[in-house]
């Protein structure tokens, strides 16, 4: 007996993890935050930068940095600070002091006890604790062309300015709330703490920063994309008459999980037939496929704080019904128009002014079976239907612009919309794509966008019948009762 208890005690020592296992961000070196601070120096000149980072999460949510903070020195720990000095050329991290009882409970991150690893880790030229704030920080005594901070709310999990700003609005319009927002009333507690100082929005030269992705950013939105297409191709066979459409959005969460991305980049959009799917931000998900209807997915994971966005329609039965293959496929050559102009030097009007040319071809050889499909297709190809989206990065509506001309490093989605109101039809394409130095490359080129090619995956069977659901039958002898 003594021998056996022995050796599950040796076998439970050996499979344990480290005590206090601390995880710290590898896909960025210092080098490259440095190159970013040099960046933000040129822009405040004299002026003191100023960074919060994320608060302590208040449940038991995966933790994540929020955006701007990430970017500049890839420190995931909670109440941390980022403080650049301009006349200096100095970079300070704050970092809290070492807290044991929720390092017992959380593992353990990066701490002001840490500080020569986190210099080491991001560049640094000095690490303290967050203890050394006082009330005259972040100016100390020292004279600054101006005090920048982050006007803009900073994205987190699953966030996009747009969205915060909103739902900042409706907090605000509340009479039975009211609360500011977290970076407002940060500014607030600046401006109170420092008189004297000017207060200036760092928010525009985060955004042109970010707006040019680095190569390791792109490595990340690439790989980002390539589990996205997995997934959505996951769900796409899993797709059959009867199935809901959480159902397919479990099959592609699958497939991000597996492949290490723990968090999504938005809540997935899988809405079939005609009731919903004209709600861009559809989120229900509970409707059955049927028999005869088309699927729409548009859905993304959160790779290590980096995104994609992408979408296909397929349909339920794995063949498209003439009408949709008529609608379907003009979409598509309208996305391929586009995607084959994509290139730097260039602005997206000029590129929507090209492909508008291209498509007079597709006009000629398409036999519409509506009117009403037809003045859909034109109203697509004149005023660009979505076809230029939005900027994709670390929020999968990402900051900054493209519009007054493409440059290499640009990522965003190209996203053509056509709509045919009085039948409540809404079909779309979505892939992500980087302008490169002579062109451009689809992220997500992999993933079927041909017509025969999503009918037979369609036809295949996925995890959803491969791993069934328990029956009513064997949650009644758990006790459970029936839905």
């Amino acid at each position: 007996m003594t021998r056996v208890r022995t050796t599950l005690a040796v076998a439970w020592l050996l499979a344990a993890p480290p005590a206090l296992a601390q995880h710290l961000q590898t896909d960025f070196p210092a080098e490259e935050f440095k190159a970013r601070w040099v960046k933000v120096f040129d822009k405040i000149g004299d002026g003191v930068a100023v960074v919060q980072g994320v608060s302590l999460t208040n449940g038991f949510q995966l933790p994540r940095q929020s955006n701007t903070f990430y970017y500049l020195c890839g420190v995931e720990t909670p109440g941390a600070y980022l403080r650049l000095d301009g006349r200096a050329k100095k970079v300070t991290l704050y970092l809290p002091p070492r807290n044991e009882r929720l390092e017992r409970a959380e593992g353990k991150v990066l701490s002001a006890d840490d500080a020569d690893l986190a210099k080491r880790i991001t560049g640094a030229d000095e690490v303290a604790s967050t203890d050394k704030m006082t009330m005259a920080w972040p100016l100390d005594g020292a004279r600054a062309s101006g005090l920048y901070v982050e006007f803009a709310p900073a994205e987190g999990y699953g966030q996009s300015r747009g969205e915060l700003q909103q739902a900042d609005a409706a907090i605000a319009a509340d009479p039975w709330d009211g609360r500011l927002p977290r970076e407002s009333r940060f500014r607030e507690l600046l401006a109170a703490r420092n008189p004297r100082a000017a207060i200036k929005d760092l928010t525009p030269i985060l955004d042109e920063l970010r707006a040019i992705k680095s190569p390791r950013e792109i490595a990340m939105i690439r790989r980002a994309s390539q589990i996205a297409g997995l997934g959505l191709m996951e769900a796409i066979r899993s797709t059959e008459a009867g199935v809901t459409e959480y159902q397919l959005d479990a099959a592609a969460r699958y497939v991000f999980l597996a492949n290490d991305a723990r968090l999504d980049a938005y809540r997935s959009i899988t809405a079939s037939g005609v009731e919903n799917i004209n709600n861009m931000h559809y989120f229900r998900n509970t409707k059955k496929l049927a028999d005869g209807d088309l699927v729409l997915m548009d859905y993304a994971p959160d790779y290590r704080y980096y995104v994609s966005d992408i979408g296909r329609m397929w349909p339920v039965n794995g063949t498209y019904a003439p009408w949709q293959r008529e609608l379907v496929q003009f979409v598509l050559d309208y996305r391929n128009a586009v995607l084959q102009r994509v290139r730097p030097g260039v602005t997206p009007a000029a590129i929507q002014a090209e492909a508008k040319q291209a498509m007079e071809a597709v006009f000629a050889r398409t036999k519409f079976s509506k009117p009403g499909y037809q003045a859909a297709a034109r109203r697509l190809v004149d005023q660009g239907g979505g076809v230029f989206s939005h900027n994709v990065g670390m929020a999968v509506h990402d900051v900054g612009s493209y519009r007054d001309g493409l440059r290499p490093g640009h990522v965003f989605s190209i996203d053509p919309q056509l709509r045919v109101p009085e039948e409540n039809l809404y079909i779309r394409y979505e892939d992500t794509v980087v302008v490169t130095e002579t062109g451009v490359e689809n992220f997500t080129a992999f993933l079927p966008s041909e017509l025969k090619d999503l009918e037979l995956l369609a036809r295949e069977k996925g995890i959803v019948q491969k791993l069934p659901a328990l029956g009513d039958e064997a949650f009644a002898r758990l006790g459970a009762p029936r839905r």
